[in-house]
């Protein structure tokens, strides 16, 4: 039982490993693209991640859906607000929140950008992959999106 453990756990990190590898592989990539009008990736991560909201957000929401500590989000919703691409409103049950959506400038800058992104990461994944690998990858990448605390 021990080796059989001691198997899957190497494999297990072996497959993280590369998970990682192909994730710093694409990003680095995906960075160096002319296609974010003077935005960096976290920058538009959040414009991305509010334009997905049927609301506007309150900032400890929209940390649960990108990659930053909520002071350095705090600090990067200030420049885009200063922007004009985002901005605050009261939250309606809290006034001491506010909420965040995006202006008219930020969606139109966000579907710009996105429009290249996307063509962009499809260029770089369907170059690599079949469209059956493809799926298995969504799936399985969506598979390890469950929360742990719903798991059985």
């Amino acid at each position: 039982m021990e080796t059989r453990t001691r198997g899957r756990t190497r494999l297990a990190n072996d497959a993280w490993e590369a998970a990682l590898g192909a994730h710093g592989v694409l990003m680095r990539r995906f960075t160096a693209e002319d296609v974010w009008h003077g935005l960096t990736m976290r920058e538009y991560d959040v414009l991305y991640t509010l334009s997905k909201c049927d609301s506007p957000q309150r900032l400890g929401d929209l940390g649960g859906h990108v990659l930053l500590s909520q002071p350095g989000l705090s600090r990067l919703v200030d420049r885009l607000v200063e922007r004009g691409l985002v901005s605050r409103c009261a939250d309606p049950r809290d006034a001491r929140a506010a909420n965040l959506t995006l202006t008219d400038e930020g969606r139109a800058l966000q579907r710009r950008i996105g429009r290249a992104h996307g063509a962009s990461v499809a260029a770089a994944l369907t170059s690599r992959l079949t469209d059956e690998e493809l799926a298995l990858l969504e799936s399985l990448s969506l598979k390890l999106t469950i929360d742990p605390e719903e798991l059985p």
